[in-house]
């Protein structure tokens, strides 16, 4: 097949493995990023707790982003101005990582249970709306949308 016959085919997420999934999700969400000035340099190792860094267009901010595949907080991220970028929907949400901390404990029960007292972490696929409606004003709303 030479250049001209190439055909591009959708890929199904839950057929990726979990680097391609990590892969995937950080051109998504640097995709959406790109809307609001910020460009975004994938890391080979976590650096400071970061997958990335994005910076904006002035330079002025740079802001150290863990990737997650679900809404997640770590008390190991605690303190450390760390973001959180994390889809939900079809949405992606930029947070930092101290303020989804304090939503959670709002919002959820997530810091009494065993999972964040013991092990210090919890994460979900499914936040409530009470979160939902906390998380509203960090959502990333890409080109076109309201």
């Amino acid at each position: 097949m030479d250049e001209s016959e190439m055909k591009l085919m959708r890929v199904d997420y839950a057929d990726l493995s979990s680097k391609q999934k990590e892969v995937f999700n950080f051109q998504k969400v640097a995709g959406a990023l790109a809307d609001y000035g910020l460009n975004c340099i994938k890391l080979a190792d976590d650096w400071q707790g970061a997958d990335f860094l994005a910076y904006q267009k002035d330079g002025e901010q740079t802001l150290k982003v863990q990737l997650k595949a679900r809404v997640t907080i770590d008390r190991k991220y605690l303190g450390k101005d760390l973001y959180m970028a994390f889809p939900h929907n079809g949405i992606w949400y930029l947070i930092h990582h101290d303020e989804l901390v304090r939503i959670a404990g709002e919002t959820t029960n997530w810091l009494r249970t065993p999972s964040w007292r013991e092990h210090g972490g919890y994460s979900s696929a499914n936040p409530n709306q009470e979160m939902l409606a906390g998380l509203s004003d960090f959502s990333l709303k890409t080109a076109g949308e309201a």
